[in-house]
């Protein structure tokens, strides 16, 4: 018997011109999100006794992990580190140098993670019940879950940086546990309103 391979299902679903326009809006989309991640970025506060500065960046990986989903969330923030390894200006200005360089500062333990930060947010976020109506615990709950994972993969670079755990996590956690309080609160809230709005059309 017959049995379609996921080519050719994908082909039967879509059609080769419709296929062609949903990759280019996959694509679009990714692209657009990384735009909005390097746009965060530009909101940066350099702080005086750290050399990680004080960013929107966070929120943005955040909320584009909860609207996109895990799998496209994850694709957007690979796409971004690559814009930034090849010298686009997407990282924070605040941190000298760029594309290599800026990867393996101070703030690259915090971006290479950044993919699988977007994963996991989105990813516990789709674990939601499907008519559940607590879509801003859900969402708040997904990017905490998703903070630990970035300051996991932060606090350990800095501690090789600096051969220090305690420099590490002075350079790297204290000074942003409040302001990282607010940025999951609000990309709950982004995340909680778009579904809601998508899931009522």
């Amino acid at each position: 018997m017959f049995r379609a391979t996921p080519s050719t299902a994908v082909a039967g679903r879509f059609g080769p011109r419709t296929l062609s326009l949903e990759i280019a809006k996959q694509i679009a989309i990714a692209v657009s999100a990384s735009l909005f991640v390097a746009l965060c970025a530009r909101v940066t506060v350099p702080l005086p006794l750290t050399p990680v500065p004080l960013t929107l960046q966070n929120f943005g990986v955040l909320a584009v992990g909860l609207v996109l989903g895990s799998r496209r969330g994850f694709a957007a923030l690979s796409l971004y580190l690559v814009e930034g390894a090849c010298g686009l200006p997407v990282f924070s200005p605040a941190i000298l140098g760029s594309g290599i360089t800026h990867l393996l500062g101070p703030t690259g333990g915090f971006l290479m993670v950044y993919p699988l930060v977007a994963f996991v947010a989105g990813w516990l976020y789709e674990r939601k019940p499907e008519n559940s109506s607590r879509r801003f615990a859900w969402a708040a709950l997904s990017s905490v879950a998703a903070e630990m994972v970035l300051f996991a993969g932060g606090l350990s670079w800095l501690a090789v940086l600096t051969h220090s755990v305690s420099l590490a996590i002075r350079y790297g956690l204290y000074w942003f546990v409040f302001a990282e309080v607010i940025k999951v609160l609000m990309a709950a809230g982004v995340a909680a309103r778009w579904h809601k709005h998508t899931t009522s059309r």
